[in-house]
């Protein structure tokens, strides 16, 4: 019906430039595709493929180019001018700060510690965590809960704005075990930790699935509401950079002030990630 419509119309203005005798048309053209290039988290990603994905039903000319390799990436690429939004899963330091960048959080992500589906643990004290990741704890059996064996130890890499926030929430920046295996991405982590009985790891609330275990944290479990609360107490920012002292694109203000909408909000919130 709308094609037809459209038909009509344009029928109905040709006509009426006949009878007036003009030899001349006039259509308003549609403006053209824009692209908005986004670079950074690995984290936030999932997310920023749900936004991005509703708002093109919304925006159909908008077109999206995302790159997700990291926090650290999206945050140099901001002032490079190589990607117009980046994407962090972690504060900025002074430094990265004072490259001129503009941060927008978008919401608040709680970070999962998470083991294999056989693991009978189910409680971590915050300070049992630190001393897995830092070496003082070795052997599940010095945790209690019925389990033996040796733990292995899982991280992300280095730049890893995931990383970067747990060891920075639970004090143990540069002390990571010698001997740890570091993973580029969430599903590197879920993939270990679901085929090793003896893994221990970290992701985004927001990526946790039927194929690894969460455990609690101080007897509080990683969930929205706990993060909300402040409860739950790993738990970072999502950010999104752009560069400062210069206005935006329309566009891409146009984006980032729908995804601080209500409307983008509560997208925001059926991904397990907490709204602002």
């Amino acid at each position: 019906m709308k094609s037809i419509c459209i038909v009509l119309a344009l029928s109905l203005a040709i006509m009426g430039n006949v009878f007036a005798g003009g030899g001349s048309q006039s259509t308003e053209q549609k403006a053209g595709p824009v692209t908005i290039t986004i670079a950074g988290s690995t984290s936030v990603n999932p997310l920023m493929e749900l936004l991005t994905g509703e708002y093109a039903k919304l925006k159909d000319n908008i077109r999206f180019n995302i790159s997700a390799t990291g926090s650290g990436d999206g945050i140099k690429a901001v002032p490079a001018e190589t990607a117009e939004i980046g994407m962090s899963s972690r504060e900025l330091t002074p430094a990265e700060l004072g490259t001129g960048i503009d941060k927008h959080v978008i919401a608040i992500d709680g970070i999962a510690v998470i083991v294999n589906k056989d693991n009978p643990v189910s409680n971590l004290t915050a300070g049992q965590i630190r001393d897995i990741y830092t070496g003082k704890i070795t052997d599940w059996s010095q945790l209690g809960g019925g389990k033996a064996g040796k733990i292995a130890v899982v991280s992300r890499e280095p730049g890893s704005g995931t990383r970067g926030a747990f060891e920075e929430i639970l004090k143990f920046q540069d002390q990571l075990v010698k001997g740890s295996v570091e993973f580029d991405g969430t599903g590197a982590i879920k993939a270990e930790i679901s085929r090793n009985v003896d893994a221990v790891g970290y992701i985004s609330l927001g990526s946790v699935d039927g194929s690894v275990k969460t455990l609690s944290v101080d007897g509080i479990a990683p969930a929205t509401e706990n993060v909300v609360n402040g409860s739950y107490v790993i738990a970072r920012p999502f950010l999104l950079l752009t560069k400062g002292g210069k206005p935006l694109n329309p566009e891409t203000k146009a984006f980032l002030d729908w995804i601080l909408s209500p409307a983008g909000q509560a997208l925001v919130k059926t991904s397990w990630i907490s709204v602002l």
